[in-house]
């Protein structure tokens, strides 16, 4: 199996040894995003509800960068660092996301990049 990476210059450059996606075997794995403001990749001020919403409005351009949209999306896994936030992660991902949803994994972490929040990454058909 072939392996090809997918930049976006919808995001900055992560400047680690690791692929903002790639693609393979009929899908397309998206590494984990915190919410970075695509201009200067520094995180966006304000709450896990704010953050989740730059988060999914900067997978949705990446993927627009390729022909894909969040419909195409078949698992999310979400990271946080405090599970108390999880309803309203959730209501934000409510909004990006239509019925059928996802498959999605909520998991609780200690930290995360930049200090943030909340971190997903997203599976879709390639």
């Amino acid at each position: 199996m072939t392996r090809d990476a997918v930049a976006s210059d919808q995001l900055p450059p992560s400047g680690l040894p690791f692929s903002v996606a790639v693609r393979g075997g009929g899908l397309l794995f998206l590494s984990g995003q915190v919410a970075q403001n695509p201009a200067t990749g520094e995180l966006v001020d304000g709450d896990v509800a704010q953050q989740a919403d730059q988060i999914l409005r900067n997978i949705a351009a990446t993927l627009a960068a390729i022909g894909k949209d969040l419909d195409d999306v078949i698992r999310v896994g979400v990271y946080l660092t405090d599970m108390s936030q999880f309803g309203a992660m959730n209501e934000v991902y409510r909004r990006h996301f239509a019925e059928p949803y996802p498959a999605r994994t909520a998991i609780g972490v200690a930290a995360l990049p930049l200090s943030a929040a909340v971190e997903m990454d997203v599976v879709v058909v390639g």
